[in-house]
């Protein structure tokens, strides 16, 4: 992990927002202590598919509650 100030990290975005995509992870420093990080996004479409699925089961073994009375214009009325 690499440590940037605030300053440098906005002059450098670009540079920063590539060495990013490419794996590295930065600390954004401000006054000398740290206020975030810049990291890249960890994509697991399986965590992501997992996590809906999960959620349809759930959701099936729920019953139905509330009335389901109204149209489509009643849902948009102000």
């Amino acid at each position: 992990m690499k440590t940037i100030s605030a300053a440098e990290a906005n002059r450098q975005f670009s540079t920063v927002l590539r060495e990013v995509s490419q794996g590295e992870e930065f600390t954004v420093l401000s006054r000398g202590r740290a206020v975030a990080a810049i990291v890249p996004i960890r994509k697991s479409g399986s965590d992501h598919k997992t996590a809906k699925q999960s959620l349809l089961v759930r959701l099936r073994k729920q019953s139905i509650t509330g009335s389901r009375e109204w149209n489509r214009a009643e849902l948009y009325n102000d």
